[in-house]
């Protein structure tokens, strides 16, 4: 099942998350070349290292104890449409 929502609209605005991504992001950049000189010349073929890294940082800031259940908790909120962000959401593990 795909859903045709945006991270952007399951996310509030007024969410901790946002405040932590441009950091993310100036880190990643950062390491965006160091990775691809670990790459073969014809490109990355799997998920990008900098995805990973950021899946991996939201398993430790919410708690979750296996890749495996992050995506499930990811998948949950999507197929439901819950705001990640939203009242209902405030003890989830992913907002």
């Amino acid at each position: 099942m795909f859903s045709d929502l945006s991270p952007e609209a399951l996310v509030s605005q007024n969410h901790p998350l946002r405040a932590i991504r441009p950091l993310v992001n100036a880190a990643l950049g950062r390491l965006s070349g160091r990775f691809d000189t670990m790459y073969a010349p014809r490109g990355r073929d799997l998920i990008a290292p900098e995805k990973l890294l950021r899946a991996l940082l939201l398993q430790a800031l919410f708690s979750v104890r296996s890749e495996r259940q992050l995506m499930e908790q990811i998948t949950y909120k999507r197929l439901s449409g819950s705001d990640f962000g939203g009242p209902e959401g405030q003890n989830a593990i992913v907002r």
